[in-house]
């Protein structure tokens, strides 16, 4: 077997020894560690998870889609319904059909059913709205935000409206969220090193000349959408298991700009990029938020990380890494080619 064969081959042995350094380092780091630094670490996770699945989604082919805010909030809500305690469901939530109101599941079933019906919702969204470009897609999918949080807020019998609902299990934790990542991150990694993420770069590059050579330009738009819905559904899955509490406004305007800037300084189109600039923002963002109360200079956070956005596009417009990837990844992980 050639060397570069033989290289690529033990790709597999070595990402899962590199996984299990990593899952060693995170229990080291926080063994001991207080409640509140094990759950920040978690939310870093989280958004990690969900800057790669829009690298997936915008980065990848191109797309301006806003929409994470609003499939986390209808992956939450789904998930939190299916693991509420039956027993509270009657009183809380009196509109649920009969036979989910006798449900009891456990994380990983009502994850996973919650990333189903985001993945199902974006694919008929999709459809009309797909067909838009740039600024305009932006906005529709801005547009679908206000539509989920609407729907959450008069829906009282189903989400207890603007109250929320709270109580909720909290069956996600550290090495759930640090799963999640790395599931996520292997599969976008596979995808973006595959003929499928070089047609959906290509998509990102030209339309014209992708359809010219073969690639049904819809087709890749429309799989990214709904593989990046399916994600950020799991993620807010996670993410009201973590916290307990989820409302309307949850997952708002505000996270869906957190998620363009951390792929936009992370590189369009960059994994491990999109990985560091979720850890950074999210870091800093709890970093200065003592300052803020301190002070009363609330806000500061975002001011910081909007002015970050516009000095990253002034001096270094492609981010950190491009569309690329660090050389030392990417050589590790694929191994090394003829």
């Amino acid at each position: 077997m050639p060397p570069a064969a033989g290289s690529a081959a033990a790709a597999p042995l070595r990402a899962v020894l590199a996984l299990i350094a990593t899952a060693a380092l995170v229990w080291l780091l926080t063994r001991g560690a207080s409640p509140y630094l094990t759950t920040l670490v978690a939310v870093m996770f989280i958004n990690a998870a969900l800057a790669v699945s829009l690298t997936l989604t915008n980065g990848m082919t191109g797309m301006f889609s806003l929409g994470h805010p609003a499939f986390m909030t209808i992956g939450a809500y789904v998930a939190a319904i299916l693991t509420f305690p039956s027993r509270r469901k009657g009183s809380m939530l009196p509109d649920l059909p009969e036979f989910i109101a006798g449900l009891d599941l456990s994380l990983l079933p009502a994850a996973l059913i919650a990333g189903v019906v985001g993945a199902a919702i974006a694919f008929l969204v999709g459809l009309p709205v797909l067909r838009l470009r740039g600024h305009y897609l932006a906005v529709a999918t801005l547009g679908l935000i206000v539509i989920v949080q609407g729907l959450a807020m008069n829906w009282n019998g189903i989400t207890r409206g603007g109250a929320g609902l709270s109580g909720i299990p909290r069956l996600s934790n550290i090495w759930w969220a640090f799963g999640f990542l790395a599931l996520t991150f292997a599969a976008v990694w596979r995808i973006k090193h595959s003929s499928l993420g070089r047609a959906m770069m290509a998509t990102r590059e030209n339309d014209l000349a992708a359809e010219c050579t073969g690639i049904d330009t819809v087709r890749m738009r429309m799989l990214a959408f709904v593989l990046g819905a399916f994600f950020a559904a799991v993620a807010g899955a996670l993410m009201v298991h973590l916290i307990s509490v989820v409302t309307p406004r949850t997952y708002s305007i505000l996270l869906a700009f957190n998620l363009v800037v951390m792929i936009v300084i992370g590189g369009s189109g960059s994994i491990v990029g999109a990985v560091l600039a979720a850890f950074a923002i999210t870091g800093l963002s709890e970093a200065m938020r003592p300052v803020e109360e301190s002070f009363g200079l609330y806000g500061m956070s975002q001011v910081i990380v909007a002015l970050s956005l516009i000095l990253v596009l002034y001096f270094r417009p492609q981010g950190l890494f491009g569309s690329g990837e660090p050389s030392l990844v990417t050589r590790y992980l694929n191994g090394r080619r003829r």
